[in-house]
C-alpha cells in the first residue's frame, strides 16, 4: 500500500475514533514516536534523563509479532533520541517467541530488565537482563560458570513485569495476566527471590480490581500491572479485558490489600489494547500509554504517547484523555543547536527510520525526497553562521534543507549531500546559514530524486558569533593511482584549516561542460565511478571545513578512462514466431553489459554462402521481422549483441539436427529445439542458433547446420 493511502486510511479511522492526526506543518507531539510501531512504555528517571523501555511491533503485523525491546529517552518531554534495540529475544537462548510488555530500573550502578516471553517448549516466563548502561547491551542476568545457558527468574505463566524498590531498599516483581496478578520479593542482587519471599498469589476481589462484565474474571483486572508510590500511598495501575481501559487500585502496603479506585484512561483510539506507566520527572507527573494513532496503525501496530497531569488533592489519579498534542515541553530547556545532536533525536517524523551506526549508536535511514525530521525549541540566539551534518550517500541526489516552523517554513540554508562512496561510508558536509536566530522549530527537510537519498548520523550549527571565516587551503599533489574503463582512483594531500578541514568535494568536468561534484570523501582518497569508457576527464577537489567555507580547487587533473574491451553477454533463447511461406520473426533474450547493449545485429546464411547482414535493432529492441525468403529453402539465422565501443558479443558453438517425422513436425538432437510443421517452426537453441525450414517436411528430409557454418563472417 503506498504511503499515501495509509495516511488517507490512517487518518479517516482515527477521526471517527475522536483521535485525530492532522498532517500539517505543525505535527502533533503524539505518538511520541513515528519511526517504528512501539508499545507497552515503561519509563525510568536517571541521571537528568527520561528513559522509556518498549516493545516493537513489526511493521505489517496482523498478530502479535514482537521480536525485541527499545530504548528512548528525552530530556525536554518533546524531543525524543532513539538509542536502537539492546535486547531481544535472542538475547536468551532458553525463548522462543513474545517480547512483551516489560520494565527497567537502576540499582546499585546497574540497569535490570524484566521482560515476559514465550519459553522454548511453551509457557509463558518472565525473565532478568542486566546492563551498565541504561541503553545496553542487555545481557541475561541468570548466566553464569554454573549455568551457562540462563534461565527464566520465574516461570508460572506470567507476563508483564513491573518492579519498585520501596524507601527501605526492598524490591517488589508484580507479574500476571489472564486476570491473576503475583509479586515476589527481590534480594538486593535483583536476580533472585527472597527466601519466603514469594511467588504469592494475590486475592482477586472485586473490592481490589473491580467489576468485570466478562464472566471468564473474577474481577476487571487482565494484566498490565504498574507499581508507583507517592506520598506513602501505594498505586496499582492496571489494564482491564479487552477493549481495555486502564484502571488503578490503591494501598498502604506494596502488598496489598488493594483497594479499588476507577479508571484512569476510558476505552479510546484504535488500538483494543492499553498499557500504562506513570513516572515523576523534573517536578512533573507523566502517563504513558500507547494507541493506534500512527498511519497504518491499530491493534497489532501500536504506539507509544504521553500525557502530562496532575494529581488531584486527595492524591486520587485525574481521568485522562488520549490527545494529539501530547506532554509540553518542559520550560527553560530549548534544545542547544552549537552541540552535537543525533539526526535520530526527534519531535516528529515523516518517512525515516532508525537503524544502528557503523561509527556507533543509531543512525536514521529510508530518507526520501520530502521526507522530513522535525526538532522542536531550537535556540538560535543571535545567529547561526553555518550547519554540518554526517551523512553517507551511495546516490549522491539529495540535499538537507534547513527550515522554521515548517516544511515550507523559511528556508535558511541548503545542504547538498555528494555521493560518499557507500551506505554506512560517513563524511560531513556543511554549509552557510543566514536568518536563523532566536528560538524555533527546526525541520530538516530531504529532498532529491526518487529512492532512498543517504543515510544521516547527526548535526550541529555553528554560531555566528566569533564565526570561522577562514577558507582551508586548497588540496595538492592530486594523482590516479589506477584507472579502469568506468572508475578512476584519486589521492591528494591534505588541506590545512585554522580549525579543522571536515571532507573533500570532487569534482569532474568535460570539455567545456559545467564541474559536476561526484563524490564527498572524508578521508585523502576517493573512487569516481560511472564514468564513460575512452573518455578524458578533468578532475579536481576542493577542501570544507566545518563553518562550511570552501577552498580554492585544487591543481586539474586530465584523465582518460581505459576503454571498453569486454564485449556483451550473448542473447539467449533465439527462436522464430509468426511463421508464414515467405517470412518470420525472431525473437531472443535481451544480453547485459557493463555500459549497456546498444544494439542487435541480425545475420542470414543459406547453404555454404556467406553470411549476410539483415539489419539491425536498438539495444531496447529484441527482435526483429525477416521477410522475402523462398519456400523450401533452409536458412540458418544469428544475433550478436553490440555495446557503445562497438563490441560485438561472440555466438558459442553448436551442431542442431532436426529430423523430419513425417509432414505433420520434426525433432531436433539439440535439446531445447521446438517441433515445427510445413507452415511454421520455432527453434529455442541456447547457443545461439536458429534454423528454419521453409518447405513440406517429408519422411527422408534432415537438415544439418555444420561447425563450419557456426563462426562469425569475415569482418563481421
Amino acid at each position: 500500500m503506498s504511503r499515501t493511502c495509509k495516511l488517507l486510511i490512517a487518518a479517516l479511522s482515527l477521526a471517527a475514533s475522536g483521535v485525530l492526526l492532522v498532517p500539517s506543518e505543525s505535527h502533533a507531539d503524539n505518538p511520541i514516536i513515528q519511526t517504528i510501531f512501539s508499545t507497552d512504555p515503561a519509563p525510568m528517571v536517571d541521571g537528568g534523563r527520561l528513559y522509556v523501555y518498549t516493545g516493537h511491533d513489526e511493521d505489517g503485523s496482523t498478530a502479535y509479532v514482537m521480536k525485541n525491546w527499545w530504548v528512548w529517552s528525552t530530556v525536554d518531554m518533546v524531543n525524543w533520541t532513539a538509542h536502537g534495540s539492546p535486547l531481544s529475544l535472542a538475547s536468551f537462548s532458553w525463548a522462543a517467541a513474545d517480547a512483551w510488555a516489560g520494565q527497567c530500573i537502576p540499582r546499585n550502578g546497574k540497569y535490570y530488565w524484566y521482560v515476559p516471553v514465550t519459553k522454548k517448549g511453551g509457557g509463558y516466563a518472565v525473565g532478568v537482563a542486566v546492563s551498565d548502561s541504561p541503553t545496553g547491551p542487555f545481557t541475561d542476568a541468570l548466566v553464569s560458570n554454573a549455568n551457562p545457558a540462563g534461565a527464566p527468574l520465574v516461570a508460572n505463566g506470567g507476563i508483564d513485569p513491573t518492579v519498585f524498590i520501596d524507601d527501605d531498599d526492598q524490591a517488589y516483581l508484580y507479574y500476571g495476566g489472564a486476570g491473576s496478578l503475583h509479586y515476589a520479593k527481590l534480594n538486593a542482587d535483583m536476580i533472585s527471590i527472597s527466601p519466603g519471599g514469594g511467588p504469592v498469589d494475590v486475592t482477586m476481589t472485586t473490592g481490589s480490581f473491580g467489576v468485570t462484565s466478562k464472566t471468564e474474571r473474577p474481577t476487571s483486572f487482565e494484566e498490565g500491572a504498574w507499581l508507583y508510590k507517592r506520598n506513602g500511598l501505594y498505586y496499582m495501575l492496571f489494564s482491564t479485558q479487552i477493549n481495555e481501559y486502564i484502571a488503578y487500585s490503591t494501598s498502604s502496603s506494596p502488598i496489598g490489600p488493594w483497594t479499588y479506585r476507577g479508571v484512569v484512561m476510558p476505552v479510546e483510539g484504535t488500538s483494543f489494547t492499553n498499557h500504562s506507566g506513570i513516572v515523576d520527572f523534573l517536578g512533573n507527573s507523566y502517563f504513558f500509554y500507547h494507541n493506534g494513532a500512527l498511519p497504518g496503525g491499530g491493534g497489532y501496530q501500536r504506539s507509544v504517547a504521553v500525557e502530562k497531569f496532575t494529581f488531584n488533592v486527595d492524591g486520587s489519579i485525574p481521568t485522562i484523555h488520549m490527545t494529539a498534542a501530547g506532554a509540553p515541553k518542559i520550560a527553560n530547556l530549548d534544545l542547544d543547536p552549537y552541540s552535537k545532536v543525533e539526526a535520530e533525536t526527534i519531535a516528529w517524523a515523516s518517512g525515516v527510520k532508525p537503524e544502528t551506526c557503523s561509527e556507533g549508536g543509531m543512525d536514521v535511514t529510508s530518507l526520501q525526497s520530502k521526507d522530513y525530521i522535525k526538532v522542536e525549541s531550537v535556540a538560535f540566539g543571535a545567529g547561526a553562521a553555518s550547519f554540518q551534518a554526517r551523512v553517507a550517500s551511495t546516490t549522491g541526489s539529495g540535499e538537507i534543507q534547513l527550515r522554521l516552523e515548517g516544511v515550507s517554513g523559511t528556508l535558511v540554508g541548503k545542504c547538498p549531500v555528494p555521493k560518499t562512496g557507500g551506505a554506512q561510508t560517513w563524511a560531513t558536509v556543511s554549509c552557510k546559514v543566514a536568518g536563523a536566530t532566536g528560538t524555533h522549530d527546526l525541520f530538516l527537510v530531504f529532498v532529491g530524486d526518487p529512492g532512498d537519498l543517504f543515510n544521516f548520523n547527526w548535526w550541529k550549527f555553528a554560531s555566528q558569533s566569533g564565526a570561522d571565516t577562514q577558507p582551508p587551503s586548497a588540496p595538492s599533489g592530486l594523482a590516479a593511482p589506477s584507472k579502469t574503463s568506468s572508475a578512476v582512483s584519486l589521492s591528494w594531500t591534505a588541506s590545512t584549516d585554522n580549525v579543522a578541514v571536515t571532507s573533500y568535494l570532487v569534482f569532474r568536468q568535460q570539455g567545456s561542460g559545467a564541474p559536476v561534484t561526484v563524490g564527498l570523501s572524508a578521508g585523502t582518497t576517493f573512487q569516481v565511478t560511472g564514468l564513460v569508457p575512452g573518455t578524458d576527464y578533468q578532475l579536481f577537489v576542493q577542501a570544507q571545513d566545518a563553518s562550511g567555507n570552501v577552498s580554492a580547487s585544487s591543481s586539474s587533473l586530465s584523465v582518460t578512462t581505459m576503454p571498453d574491451t569486454v564485449p556483451p553477454s550473448a542473447p539467449t533463447e533465439l527462436r522464430a514466431a509468426a511463421l508464414t511461406q515467405t517470412g518470420l520473426t525472431l525473437l531472443w533474450t535481451a544480453s547485459t553489459d557493463d555500459f549497456g547493449v546498444t544494439g542487435y545485429a541480425v545475420y542470414e546464411k543459406v547453404g555454404s554462402a556467406a553470411r549476410t547482414q539483415l539489419g539491425t535493432t536498438d539495444g531496447d529492441t529484441t527482435s526483429f521481422a525477416v521477410s522475402g525468403l523462398v519456400a523450401g529453402t533452409t536458412y540458418v539465422f544469428n544475433v550478436e549483441a553490440i555495446d557503445a565501443a562497438g563490441n560485438h558479443s561472440t555466438p558459442a558453438a553448436s551442431t542442431v539436427t532436426l529430423t523430419p517425422e513425417g509432414s505433420g513436425g520434426g525433432s531436433s538432437s539439440s535439446s531445447g529445439c521446438a517441433h515445427g510443421t510445413a507452415s511454421g517452426l520455432a527453434l529455442v537453441l541456447p547457443a545461439l542458433w536458429l534454423l528454419a525450414a521453409r518447405r513440406r517436411w517429408s519422411a527422408n528430409d534432415a537438415l544439418l547446420a555444420g561447425p563450419g557454418e557456426t563462426g562469425r563472417a569475415p569482418g563481421a
